[in-house]
């Protein structure tokens, strides 16, 4: 079986944080999770990274926890990273970012990716 990969952008240390309950829910179900945060050295004791560009290995999957002007700029080095989909997470979208990902070749998921994976979030509250 294929190695199961994401990119987490907005991954975050604060566990109360969607971002951080999706670092920790995909990393409990044997996926290689890749956290992208500006500020952050690392998550959940997984090295971070500042940008997608950075993320030194490929990944079929992205997760986007911020905001749509963040996401526009995060979603630029995805597709050289190997990304297909991208899930767009409640408050992370809008119809600009979604037309955007679909002109870049990959496909935009409006859902919570922590529910997608089988996970549910409130398990992962503190």
């Amino acid at each position: 079986m294929e190695e199961k990969k994401i990119i987490i952008v907005g991954a975050s240390n604060n566990r109360s944080r969607f971002s951080n309950r999706a670092v920790r829910a995909y990393r409990e179900r044997g996926w290689t999770v890749y956290p992208v945060h500006p500020k952050e050295a690392e998550v959940e004791g997984i090295r971070c990274y500042a940008t997608v560009a950075e993320v030194p290995d490929t990944a079929e999957w992205l997760s986007l926890y911020v905001l749509p002007p963040a996401g526009m700029l995060a979603i630029e080095a995805a597709p050289a990273k190997g990304v297909q989909n991208i899930y767009v997470n409640p408050g992370a979208g809008s119809p600009e970012l979604i037309e955007k990902i679909r002109s870049l070749g990959m496909n935009p998921i409006e859902a919570c990716s922590i529910i997608a994976v089988g996970a549910d979030p409130h398990d992962y509250e503190g």
